[in-house]
């Protein structure tokens, strides 16, 4: 017998591999092969006629239980739709180690007892809005719902109330959040009422608890409800039958290195090839994924507060450019700094949020002008104050900050612009009492938000400092005020959406108070632009204006949802060869009527260890245009679709 196998190593430029099996496989089955010299690992794609050419055995049959049928099918589409090797995609759906034995040493991963139809939890309350939206949910049309609830609506009541229908039919559940961070809060309340059927699932975990997290679900057909970040996706369960995707306007769905994927997207994918629901959760929605549901008629809509004691927060707009309204302090109004003050005697929370991590982000010679910039990305370093070292944010290069300039060597450095850590520092000289911690991608292991959740809701920290994981999804239950340092800070970027994040972050942070456990709900929004029109929406909390006031600019200027965006990048070792590339494909894809060709640009990060970085943006109607023009690319091109994900 023979058969085809996809293999997880590139070997030429086959897709597929024919090998030789003395027993009868199964499409899905995962296989040791010989490749090479070497050994690999594979997944039986289909049985095939015997090859006119010589093939080699499969040395090994690793599971006699095939991977789900839904996986198979859905590593073929990332494959075809992103334009990545499928050697690349199994990545997707293997644990690493998949090929070693492991010693099972602990039930990590929920109960192994079956499920029975009268499953016995706790009642589920859901309010008279919650109840609509859910009805709604399971009456609009097609796989893909989005439900459009405000901060603090209760979505999580309906995800749990699905999640036991789901259980009731025997079917599993997997539940996306946007971070490793805010995984242990969900993981507790659904815990709560599902006990052992709750499994976590994360990148954090070692390889070996990954591995037999893996193996326990490709061999149970008992249901589970499987929670965490985008990988969590692929987790092998046999009997998938409702997927969730929490706060899906995150950027964190979207995976950036190889392969390039849409989480959404491929969800929305599975849901249709199994027929189930796949349930959109946000009060921030993505306007493409809006624009796109609202037309086939699938946006459930929740505007209530879960809790009749929710009030609608007190927000305030402070304007950065007049300094009387930092006369106390350069980064906190002194509205901001009173209200603090008041906290701390009343012993209520602060949460300070600012979208940049470190002291200063830039450091600069004022005598000859020199940045000191990463020697691997030609970007600037980002000056961490508290163990005096200057880091690289993308690469993660350090080093410590020099006495003198290295240009011109006069000790005439100085450290421009403010993140979390200076923050943080500056609270600590003016509350020297306070409790502050300071929350963002340099906490250490063990010191991250998950990690101390339960003593930041239980009152046990006066004031938090961070990035935007504080602004996504908490529940604190002793938050009275939230001040944006610096609201406009990503309005500037050179990015379509920019104008969105900052709207989705601001609104986002702004629904932590208000929720219904204080009688106090005040909001300072400190920023240079007052008047921005994202800034105002934002501070009205006015989604909708936001969605009209977006869609009628992209629908101007032909962007998505109205027409595909590919961003094609070269790097090359000088800067005259990559120009002369990028303007060869610029003339090539200039001669495809179909498309509108930007001219060629330095990308955003145009320099850095392997050279210069060009690139090309691309737009057309049609999605198969774009594929179809990039396909005719010279290979050193990195082609990213940004797609509009619920097609």
């Amino acid at each position: 017998m023979f058969y085809e196998v996809i293999v997880g190593k590139m070997f030429g430029k086959s897709e597929v591999l024919t090998y030789a099996a003395d027993s009868s496989l199964l499409p899905g089955q995962i296989v040791e092969v010989p490749l090479g010299r070497g050994r690999a690992i594979g997944v039986i794609n289909k049985k095939v006629a015997q090859p006119d050419f010589t093939t080699k055995k499969i040395l090994k049959v690793l599971y006699s239980m095939p991977l789900p049928t839904h996986l198979l099918a859905t590593v073929r589409f990332v494959a075809e739709y992103y334009r990545v090797p499928l050697a690349s995609t199994l990545g997707l759906i293997l644990p690493k180690g998949v090929e070693k034995k492991r010693r099972k040493t602990e039930q990590m991963f929920g109960s192994s007892e079956k499920t029975e139809h009268s499953i016995n939890t706790p009642q589920i309350p859901l309010n008279q809005a919650q109840k609509k939206a859910l009805e709604a949910l399971q009456q609009a049309p097609g796989p893909t719902k989005l439900l459009h609830g405000v901060t603090g609506s209760g979505k999580t009541n309906i995800y749990l109330k699905m999640a036991k229908n789901a259980l009731l039919r025997q079917k599993s559940t997997i539940l996306l959040v946007p971070e490793i961070a805010l995984t242990g809060q969900l993981v507790r309340v659904f815990a709560k009422y599902f006990g052992g059927k709750v499994v976590l699932l994360h990148s954090q975990q070692t390889e070996a608890e990954r591995h037999l997290i893996f193996n326990s679900l490709l061999s149970s057909d008992d249901p589970k409800i499987v929670i965490g970040p985008r990988s969590a996706l692929f987790a092998p369960l046999s009997n998938l039958g409702l997927i969730i995707i929490d706060e899906e306007h995150e950027g964190t769905y979207r995976q950036e290195n190889t392969p390039k994927y849409s989480a959404i997207r491929v969800a929305s994918f599975m849901a249709g090839k199994l027929g189930i629901d796949l349930v959109l959760g946000s009060a921030t929605p993505v306007v493409e994924d809006y624009y796109l549901a609202d037309k086939k008629d699938a946006v459930v809509t929740l505007a209530e507060k879960a809790k009749s004691t929710a009030i609608a927060p007190e927000i305030k707009i402070v304007d950065s450019k007049n300094r009387d309204n930092f006369s106390k302090n350069r980064y906190f109004s002194n509205a901001l700094l009173a209200a603090i003050k008041n906290n701390l005697e009343q012993g209520r929370q602060t949460l300070i949020f600012h979208n940049r991590r470190g002291s200063s982000p830039l450091t600069i010679c004022e005598n000859c002008g020199e940045e000191i910039i990463c020697p691997n990305c030609y970007l600037p370093l980002t000056l961490h104050a508290d163990n005096y070292e200057l880091a690289c944010h993308t690469c993660g290069y350090r080093e410590r900050v020099p006495m003198t300039c290295p240009k011109c060597g006069t000790p005439d450095l100085v450290h421009k612009g403010f993140g979390t850590k200076l923050l943080e520092s500056e609270l600590k000289k003016l509350f020297p009492g306070a409790r502050i911690k300071r929350f963002d991608a340099d906490n250490k292991k063990g010191e991250g938000l998950d990690a101390v959740y339960s003593e930041v809701r239980d009152g046990e920290v006066d004031i938090l400092v961070g990035t935007q994981t504080l602004a996504k999804g908490l529940d604190l239950p002793r938050l009275a005020t939230v001040g944006v340092a610096q609201a406009d800070a990503g309005l500037n970027l050179p990015d379509f959406m920019a104008e969105e994040r900052t709207f989705q972050l601001i609104t986002q942070v702004i629904g932590r108070v208000g929720r219904g456990h204080s009688d106090q709900a005040e909001v300072f929004i400190q920023t240079f632009r007052p008047d921005n029109p994202v800034i105002q929406l934002a501070a009205a909390v006015d989604y909708q204006g936001f969605y009209e006031y977006t869609i009628e600019k992209r629908r101007r200027a032909g962007l998505p949802p109205f027409m595909f965006v590919a961003k094609l990048e070269i790097t090359m070792k000088t800067e005259a060869t990559v120009l002369k590339k990028v303007r060869e494909a610029a003339k090539m894809l200039g001669e495809d009527k179909r498309l509108i060709v930007s001219p060629p640009m330095p990308a955003f990060h145009e320099r850095n260890s392997r050279g210069y970085t060009w690139q090309i943006v691309v737009r057309a109607r049609s999605r198969k245009a774009l594929v179809e023009a990039c396909a005719g690319l010279d290979p050193n091109f990195r082609v990213t679709f940004d797609p509009a994900t619920l097609l």
